[in-house]
């Protein structure tokens, strides 16, 4: 008896499918019902089907989510730079992955793993999320609905690169035009790389030449691969590259795949059609942003004696470590002598990285100034941030 089944899957509730049954040559025609039961009415797909094609949507709900890192230095450094931005995350009860920032409404944080984040941004179940760059390059694949907002949170850096032994047939190979030049890549013999970025390692490795390679995946100590015998190579991220050194590995010219740092990442989608997403984008922008040009600035305002602002000016801008963000700020002190209002001082205010903090005190003495007193910076509001300008005009708005 031979047995051939013709399937056909529809959206309804219940289907009616054919069959054909051969018994000894006799051939007859079978009707079966299945019933197919879904899911609650309530919970709809992110995934709409127009003229045959998988458009992706906004899902059904009200409140904006912003998804963070769960685990890991990662984690914990995001959630210091939010508080430094005054968002802090307030999080009920340790266990539970939802929790809010108190100073924006409406907004939702949820706790993922980073390559989830950037899989629900896609889908649609996050608007907003935090995580590296070479997550969103590895998870995201290209995907043009993930929009990079802020590129630069400055935490979290290192870089995505290849990485050889020191020694044997690669003692004097030092770029990837040397690797991919090297006879002993064949079909029968190919490159053996073993990398946990399965997305980003197959694809720079074909953009650079090398047809006769195999990737295994692994998700920790590759390192320790070569020595092994399990690989030639390896894909992984690097910080410091000491632990490069330690298995006498090394890093090659061009070999660098992707310099990586945690970034804010939203959904296109999320962005054009949910309502108060662009609003919150704005704002979480505007604090880092804020906080960011500020780490590292300090406030330095001393009291100098002269004739008038202008000249108070002309002397400060002679010094090249008092010119400030936009120049100084120069201000009469009013005083009382002899029952009239006298101006004998001028004030003046500028900013000052770190780095020039001390020399600049010492180009403030040499001209005149007194009473130096020097406070950090906490934020510097830009009148409107480049980054905001830039993301829409990406979106065309």
């Amino acid at each position: 008896m031979s047995v051939s089944h013709t399937f056909f899957l529809q959206g309804s509730v219940s289907t009616l499918l054919s069959s054909s049954v051969t018994t000894n040559g006799n051939c007859r025609n079978v009707s079966v019902k299945f019933t197919v039961s879904c899911c609650s009415q309530a919970t709809s797909s992110p995934l709409t089907v127009v003229n045959g094609n998988v458009e992706k949507r906004a899902s059904d709900r009200n409140e904006v989510r912003l998804g963070l890192p769960s685990k890991g230095r990662m984690a914990s450094d995001t959630l210091d730079l939010l508080k430094d931005c005054q968002l802090s995350v307030r999080q009920v009860n340790p266990r539970q992955y939802v929790a809010e920032i108190p100073q924006i409404s409406n907004l939702e944080v949820w706790f993922q793993r980073p390559k989830d984040i950037v899989r629900k941004l896609v889908s649609g179940d996050l608007d907003l999320g935090i995580v590296g760059l070479d997550t969103v390059y590895e998870y995201g694949q290209g995907d043009e609905d993930l929009i990079i907002v802020h590129d630069a949170l400055d935490y979290g850096d290192c870089r995505l690169s290849l990485a050889i032994p020191k020694y044997g047939i690669f003692e004097n190979v030092n770029s990837m035009k040397e690797l991919a030049e090297m006879p002993q890549w064949t079909p029968e013999r190919p490159l053996r790389v073993a990398t946990g970025f399965t997305y980003m390692g197959p694809k720079f490795m074909k953009e650079n030449g090398l047809k006769h390679v195999t990737f295994s995946t692994a998700d920790g100590a590759l390192e320790a691969a070569p020595a092994m015998g399990i690989a030639d190579a390896i894909v992984d991220l690097v910080s410091s590259g000491t632990t490069l050194r330690e298995n006498n590995l090394k890093e090659i010219e061009g070999g660098v795949i992707v310099q990586s740092q945690a970034v804010l990442v939203a959904g296109r989608k999320s962005l054009m059609q949910r309502k108060g997403v662009l609003d919150i984008t704005h704002e979480m922008l505007e604090r880092l942003e804020a906080h960011l040009r500020a780490v590292g600035q300090f406030t330095v305002t001393a009291n100098m004696r002269g004739s008038s602002a202008e000249e108070i000016a002309e002397r400060i801008l002679s010094q090249t470590s008092l010119f400030g963000l936009q120049g100084p700020t120069v201000s009469p002190v009013f005083c009382k002598r002899d029952g009239r209002v006298t101006i004998d001082y001028f004030a003046i205010v500028i900013c000052v990285p770190k780095k020039a903090l001390y020399k600049s005190v010492q180009q403030l003495r040499a001209i005149g100034g007194s009473g130096v007193l020097i406070s950090p910076l906490t934020y510097i509001f830009d009148e409107e941030t480049p980054r905001w300008r830039q993301l829409l005009s990406t979106l065309g708005l």
